[in-house]
């Protein structure tokens, strides 16, 4: 077994001697107030309104054994704590890639977590996460992250789906309105979190040495499930109830919007946000249809059915995703792209902002922000989105409404950010 874990890329930590672990934040989940409102249902403020700070590709972990590595997470954690202070949300989502497993040791690889909470847990918020590729890999797996989670009350991250082939982070969680707020009530929204996969199996190694890739779509069980679920609720409540989903790696529709014009195809005023990242990697990325994966496909259309699930769930607003770390822009899809055998029903697809200080690329951090309104809801499907800063700044502020594509708003400027400690050209 020795002789095959030496075989592994030299960019993975064999687990042979452990880093010290992050600092710890204030309060562990022995201390923590059980009943603070971090712990009880979702519903909607006094005010009719319900808004999420979304985090995409923290990456914390990196180079645990080099000076620039913790000195990422820390800058990190400010990132989370300078957007918590200016923005209120009702709940934090960690859309994916919290931790960059490759670096990561098998004896603490989900001690980051703690770190990642901190600033959540110390405001009293509810948190609830979606795994990314970079979560999956020979040291960490979807399942190790998903119970250190756990050992906090206020994590809402479920795995309702069984099966190897499902992932983890796949799960709803209702919002109610604000006088109801137990099981039975009728909920006016519902939030959809979804497993990309991607990365490897934990632990497990081909007959070569190197590590057994996992597959990087939202699988067909948990479409199905999806399908079914939606289905059932609707049924048991007699009516569509909005929707928003979040998943790490964005559907192929997103790499098809964005090229289907060309470079230039995003707008900087109608799809206000950075387009950096050209193309974009999407889901089945380098996956044949046939299910290999030796470099000699590009993309294999395994997240179709995922794209026919998502156009055909009425209310559901807005998918949002991360992953391409240059990407923050919202487009609606309502057409079919060429090249694509699924039409878009006006369905939005938005990425986030880069919120870490890991992972690559130099792009200021922030979060998106999403809310949403009980008044507008019961008038139409829409939501408010915009991205806040690590600058304390507001970028991309749209209303994802019937006209959203033919507004006009401010461009986004290309800014970026760097971390002091970091060594020149390491990217």
């Amino acid at each position: 077994m020795l002789s095959s874990l030496f075989m592994l890329p030299a960019f993975v930590a064999l687990s042979v001697q452990a880093p010290p672990p992050p600092p710890p934040p204030p309060q562990t989940p022995e201390t923590y107030d059980n009943s603070s409102r971090a712990t009880r249902p979702l519903t909607f403020n006094s005010d009719g309104t319900f808004q999420i700070s979304v985090f995409n590709d923290l990456h914390f972990g990196e180079n645990a054994w080099d000076s620039w590595g913790p000195q990422q997470d820390i800058y990190s954690v400010k990132v989370i704590n300078e957007v918590l202070e200016r923005e209120s949300p009702d709940l934090v989502v960690l859309n994916g890639d919290l931790i960059t497993g490759e670096n990561t040791f098998l004896e603490n690889s989900t001690v980051y977590v703690d770190q990642i909470v901190g600033p959540i847990v110390q405001r009293d918020l509810p948190f609830a996460s979606s795994f990314g590729n970079h979560d999956y890999d020979f040291n960490i797996s979807g399942e190790a992250i998903l119970a250190r989670e756990k050992r906090w009350p206020n994590s809402r991250t479920r795995s309702m789906v069984p099966g190897r082939q499902a992932g983890v982070s796949n799960y709803y969680l209702p919002v109610y309105p604000p006088e109801c707020n137990k099981c039975g009530c009728a909920p006016e929204m519902l939030l959809w979190f979804f497993d990309s996969r991607g990365g490897f199996y934990f632990q497990e190694l081909n007959a070569d040495g190197t590590r057994q890739p996992q597959p990087g779509w939202v699988d067909s069980s948990v479409v199905e499930w999806f399908r079914a679920t939606n289905a059932r609720i609707t049924a048991r409540f007699g009516k569509t109830i909005p929707s928003l989903a979040f998943v790490h790696i964005p559907t192929n529709a997103s790499l098809a919007l964005q090229t289907e014009h060309g470079p230039n195809g995003i707008n900087p005023n109608r799809q206000p946000g950075i387009n950096d990242d050209y193309p974009l990697a999407q889901q089945a990325q380098g996956w044949c249809p046939d299910g290999r994966n030796d470099a000699s496909c590009a993309y294999g259309g395994q997240d179709v059915p995922f794209m026919q699930a998502l156009v055909r769930t009425p209310g559901l607003i807005g998918v949002f995703s991360g992953h391409d770390h240059g990407d923050t822009w919202c487009y609606k899809w309502d057409h079919l792209v060429p090249g694509m055998s699924v039409a878009g029903n006006g369905i939005n697809l938005c990425f986030g902002q880069h919120s870490g200080y890991g992972g690559y690329g130099h792009w200021i951090r922030g979060s998106r922000q999403v809310r949403v309104s009980r008044e507008m809801l019961k008038k139409s499907w829409e939501a408010e989105t915009w991205i806040r800063l690590e600058s304390g700044k507001v970028v991309g502020s749209v209303s994802l409404n019937s006209t959203y594509g033919t507004d006009v708003y401010p461009a986004t400027p290309d800014d970026m950010t760097y971390c002091p400690t970091l060594i020149v050209g390491r990217w």
